[in-house]
This record gives structure tokens, sequence and C-alpha cells, in this order.
């Protein structure tokens, strides 16, 4: 049973599934029905609302109706569930999309996830990408809450501070003999390769400017995945910045060393979700903050 009309239902399915044709399946109807009622919609709001290709994806009015959406779909999963409990259950099944940076995920984000499944059974359909970026999967209404660094809320969304990430400089005790002998300076900066997430990611290029404010264009390897990011180091490939959490333990083992003590970098963390009044999106909220508490700097 939906609450929400056929047509928008159909529209989120496409763009969370990609296809027509597995929106149908997810739909129980046949991809044509699916295709006409999203050509319904877009006649009745005079605007082109997915682009048909593979996969396919919103047009800037479909994000906009998206995001509107996606708060409606955990309000109909919450009423369902009020006036027919014998479908609770199925109702909570329904999957709740989140934008999270790979940092976390490989943190303290899963912690959240598991204890939200275990007491509510509530699926997830979890997105990555760097802090700096998460918040334009909400913006787009790709998904209904992100963990970012932006502390300003987008129009229509709270925010909740989760607490900081602290990032140290890190890297092989030979590759510091080797580039580092002298101190962490601009020469040495300039010429030891670095080791970054993605071309989005900016952390290794702010440790730079604490450091020196010159112009450098060392050599740079990218590498995405936060875990690798200390194994890459401890095996010499170049210094990076990692999680403190993260480090630990090739610390302990004497594989990487912190190049400077007293820099680091502190990342504050946030949790912005759409504000509605939702049971579902209090008690996400909560375990965020809950599991963030136990990892994060206040």
């Amino acid at each position: 049973m939906d609450l929400i009309h056929p047509q928008l239902a159909a529209f989120a399915a496409v763009l969370e599934e990609g296809s027509f044709e597995a929106a149908a399946r997810r739909l129980s109807v046949t991809p044509s029905a699916v295709s006409q009622r999203i050509r319904s919609l877009e006649d009745r709001l005079g605007q082109v609302l997915v682009v048909r290709q593979a996969p396919c994806r919103p047009t800037p009015a479909g994000e906009r109706l998206l995001s509107r959406v996606r708060p409606m779909q955990v309000l109909e999963a919450e009423a369902l569930a009020d006036f027919l409990p014998e479908q609770g259950t199925a109702a909570s099944m329904r999957t709740i999309a989140i934008a999270v940076n790979d940092d976390s995920l490989e943190t303290w984000f899963l912690s959240a996830l598991s204890r939200l499944h275990r007491q509510h059974g509530y699926l997830f359909d979890v997105l990555v990408d760097d802090q700096d970026h998460t918040l334009d999967l909400l913006r787009s209404g790709s998904v209904l809450g992100a963990v970012t660094a932006e502390s300003k809320p987008l129009q229509g969304c709270n925010v909740h501070a989760l607490g900081a990430m602290r990032y140290r400089a890190i890297a092989s005790p030979e590759f510091a003999t080797r580039y580092f002998s002298a101190g962490v300076h601009a020469a040495a900066l300039a010429r030891a390769p670095m080791i970054v997430f993605n071309r989005k990611d900016a952390l290794q290029w702010r440790f730079v400017r604490r450091v020196t404010r010159a112009r450098l264009a060392p050599p740079v390897h990218y590498l995405p995945t936060a875990t690798g990011f200390v194994d890459a180091a401890a095996r010499g490939l170049g210094w990076c910045m990692a999680p403190e959490s993260l480090i630990e333990p090739a610390l302990q083992a004497r594989k990487v060393v912190v190049l400077e003590a007293e820099k680091w970098l502190d990342v504050p963390l946030f949790w912005q979700h759409a504000a509605v009044r939702s049971v579902t999106l209090q008690r996400i909220s909560q375990a965020m903050r809950e599991a963030a508490a136990g990892a994060l700097r206040a």
C-alpha cells in the first residue's frame, strides 16, 4: 500500500533504481506504465524531470522535486506503521539514502547504522563523497541527509554538530628520513610525493598551506581509499593526511611516523537532513550524534 501519488512513486523509483525497467520491477507494474506516469507528471508540472539515459538521472527541476519527495517517503512509512501496525516491519524496510565522507564511513559511521538497523530495521543506501561535497547530494535530492563539513544549513534542512575529525601528516620512517630529515618545509614538500584521495580532496593542500605559503606542485598519487592511505604511506608511496583513529595501529607498530607533531588539521563535521517532523530522522540524528561522540573531538 502506498500513500504517495503513483506518479511521484514512479518518479522516485526510476531515479533510485536507475532505469524504468528496474523501477517497474520494484513497483510491480510494466515499464510502459512507469513511463506513462513520468510523462503525466512532467505534463502536469510543465517541465522535464528525468534524463532518459543509463542510468537515469534528474534534471535540475527533477532534483528540486526529488528533494521534496524523499521526506514524503519517510513520513509515508511512518504513517503506514502507525495505521497499519501489521505492516510496520515492511514499512520500516524502505531504503534511506544518506551521504557520508569515506573517513567517517571507515571509523564511526557504521556503528550508527548497525544500531539503527538492529533497533528499527532500517535499510540504508549510502553514497560516499568528500566531506566538502556530500552536501551537493543533499541539495540535489539524491539523499535524505548528509555528513558534511558545512555548518550552514541548506534551505529546508536542519543541522547538528557532530564533532571534529583530527588529521595528522604521516609517512613511513624511511620516507620521512629521505625527504624530511631537515624538517617539513617548502623545499621538502615540493619534492616529496603526496597521496591524495581524489581530485576533490583538499586536506593535503590545506596542510601544505599551513606549513608554507609557497605555490608548490609536488608529485601526486591519487588513491581513493581511506584505509589504504595508511598502508600506502607505510609502504613508502608518499606522505598523506589521515584520521588519528586510523593511524594509531600503524604508529604503534612503527610503520609510520607523524611528520609534524605540533601541526594537524581539525575538520568539523555536521549532520544535515530534511527539516520535517519525522521520528525516523530524529532516531537517525540521535544515533549519529552518539556514534560520533565516541570517535570525534568535541
